[in-house]
Parts: structure tokens; sequence; C-alpha cells
């Protein structure tokens, strides 16, 4: 029988040149086994971790204001998605002079080394957007990965390479932060990279990206072991270093996506509207992030103080709890997808404008439940007072 034979030979029979080949030819079994791999990698080393936590004592800061829980948990489980992912690339080879993984690899683990000690002992803000910088610089400088466009946006298309650098390392610091800033509840963060990754990985595979949508889909598997143990009631966090990065590898995967689907002379991109649709799959942390930022500076405030005014801690004060909360998050971020894959006919500047009004609308209706809860009576003057 054919299954008695050999590996290579029962692959020759099939007419493949090897099991490689096998996978390849049917993308979603190959897809499958490579994000399983990396979920059992990831399951398997939680566990460890959470034994050298307990034994050590290394548990979250419960002291403070901002935690949503009155017991010490581990915040090293960014530590089982970082290896998940590292040994899963190498596992498989994965070489594409598309994707410089040498260079991300390096970045990512200078931001491992910060945020473990940020989860063990703190780091300023000063020391961390210093190493932030560093990281940006490694991955616009060396790994060549930069915006090249604006795509109309403001009215701007090409980009010099000075200004097109600069762009990038804003973008890569801001994206960084604001996946480190909504792991505030139980499988928030986690639900998000899967949602973001997950997307890329799907749109990459659509426009023949193959070898590209790996990367992302290796992220979602590891992410999915973690949150095994982080869905509320949370067993570990993944503290500053898995926050941190899903939010390198999100970042790069939606650089590479918006400069693989560009109008250019060879050729019309198969997806149109990649920035659009960018913000809208990267629009949860993003808007969260912006819409904080402006608060405290409008408030007088530092716009890195911390508080508890996050989208995620505003959607708890209405009586919700972390499931219900990431899960009403998760639906919003969906919405706003399917809205830019809708609607791409209508150009990056207006689609932006939208999803980000779409985010508005919802923040205000969050906060006219609060109000209206808060003071016990629903009355127009909610809206706006």
């Amino acid at each position: 029988m054919l299954t008695n034979l050999p590996a290579d030979i029962y692959a020759d029979v099939l007419g493949l040149n090897s099991i490689m080949d096998f996978f390849y030819h049917y993308q979603v079994a190959y897809y499958l086994c490579i994000m399983g791999f990396a979920t059992l990698l990831s399951a398997i080393a939680i566990p460890s971790i959470l034994h050298v936590a307990r034994a050590r004592h290394l548990y979250d800061d419960i002291g403070h204001f901002r935690k949503q829980h009155d017991h010490g948990i581990p915040r090293l489980g960014g530590i089982a998605i970082f290896v998940s992912f590292v040994v899963t690339a190498l596992a498989i080879s994965l070489i594409d002079k598309s994707f410089p993984i040498t260079y991300i690899l390096i970045a990512s683990i200078v931001l491992l080394i910060m945020g473990l000690k940020d989860d063990l002992s703190g780091v300023n803000f000063s020391t961390k957007f210093l190493v932030q910088f560093i990281v940006a610089l490694i991955l616009v400088v060396l790994g060549d990965i930069r915006l090249t466009s604006m795509y109309g946006v403001f009215g701007i298309y090409d980009l010099p390479f000075i200004m097109g650098s600069a762009l990038t390392v804003v973008v890569i610091i801001m994206i960084i932060n604001a996946f480190n800033l909504i792991d505030g509840i139980d499988g928030l963060a986690g639900v998000t990279g899967i949602i973001v990754n997950g997307t890329f990985s799907i749109l990459l595979a659509y426009t023949h990206q193959y070898e590209l949508a790996v990367i992302p889909l290796i992220l979602v598997g590891a992410i999915i072991g973690f949150l095994r143990y982080n869905i509320s009631p949370a067993k570990i966090f993944m503290g500053d270093t898995g926050s941190l990065f899903i939010g390198l590898i999100s970042v790069v995967m939606a650089i590479k996506f918006i400069e693989l689907n560009k109008f250019s002379t060879s050729g019309v991109p198969q997806i149109h509207a990649a920035p659009a649709l960018t913000v809208a799959i990267m629009i949860g942390p993003v808007f969260d992030t912006m819409r904080v930022f402006f608060v405290r500076i409008v408030s007088g405030a530092s716009p890195f103080s911390a508080d508890r005014n996050h989208i995620h801690h505003r959607i708890l004060r209405l009586g919700l709890n972390h499931t219900q909360t990431t899960l009403t998050l998760a639906g919003l971020n969906l919405v706003s997808v399917a809205f830019a894959l809708i609607f791409s006919n209508l150009g990056n500047f207006t689609l932006i404008i939208i999803i980000f009004t779409i985010s508005m609308l919802f923040n205000w209706g969050v906060t006219f439940m609060i109000r209206s809860k808060e003071r016990e009576g629903v009355s127009l003057r909610n809206l706006f007072i």
C-alpha cells in the first residue's frame, strides 16, 4: 500500500518532490500545521513559566491602582509567545528575501530584554522610548521595512527616503506602544493580536504572498496557546514582553502589506485602499492610544501618565466583565475591517476618516451610557455634559 512507503517515495508517487511540497500544494493544511505547532509550543511552555514564577514569587504588582486583580499573577507569558514564534519560524526554515527575518529577530530580542526587565523590576519611560527608537531604526535602516508613500492621504503620494524613514519610525513606535497600552484586561491584547495578524495572514495569502502569510499565522498560533491561560480568570499575563512583541510583528506586517499593495507603473494592486484597510485592522489599539493621549494633553497631564481612561476600563465601568469587554472591542474591530473591505472604492482618505468616525461614535456611546448609569437616568444632556 502507498501508506507503507517511505515518505520521500510516497511523495514521488504523488508527483511531488517532498512532503513540504505536499503541504504547499494544500495550503490550508500547511498553514494549519504551522499554526498548530506554534500553539502547541506556547501551551507547553506556559506551565513551566508558571512554576518558575510561583517558585520565585515573580508576580504582578497588585497594589497598583490600574490593576484589575486582587491576587498576584505572573507577567511572563510573553516569553512563551516569543519562544514559540522564533522556534516555529526557524523550524520551517523560513527564508524570504522580501522579509528580513534576521533583523526582525534582532529587534525582537532587544525588545524582549527590555520587556523582561520591565516585567520584573520596571523601566522608566525614557529608557523604553530609547530602546524602541533603536528597534525602529534596526527595522527601517537595516531591514528596509519602510513606508514609501502616503497613498494620497492629505494629498501626499511618494515620500523621499528621509521622510519615509522618519514616518515609519514614528509609526513603529506608536503601534508597539499601542499594543502595550491595551494590555489592561484578560484576553484583550491576545484577542486583538489574533484578529490583526490573522487578518493580515488571510489577506497576504489572498494576494499569493504565501511565504509572508506564514509569519503572522505563527504569531496567531503562539497567542492561541497563551490565551488558554489568559482568558478570565487569568492565570498569567503576557506582560510587556508579550505585548511589545505582538506590536512589533503586527506593525511590520502592516507596513509590508501596505507596500505590497501600492499602485505602481508595473501594475495595479490586488487589494485597493490597503492603507485604509490596515488602519481598520489596527483601529482598536491605535484609536484608544490616540484618544487617551489627546485627553491627557487637553487635561494638562503628561500623555505618558498612567490612568484608568482606556476604552476597556470605561466599558468595565458599565458592568461588563473582562470577557464581555474583550468580545465587544473585538466585534468593533471586525466591523471596521468588514466596512473597509466592502467600501474600499471610497479611497484611502475617505475610508480612514469614516473608520475613525465609527470608533469616535462608539466611544461617544460608551460615554453616554456611563453618564446615564452614574446619574441613574437617561437624558440627552448625557451626550454632551
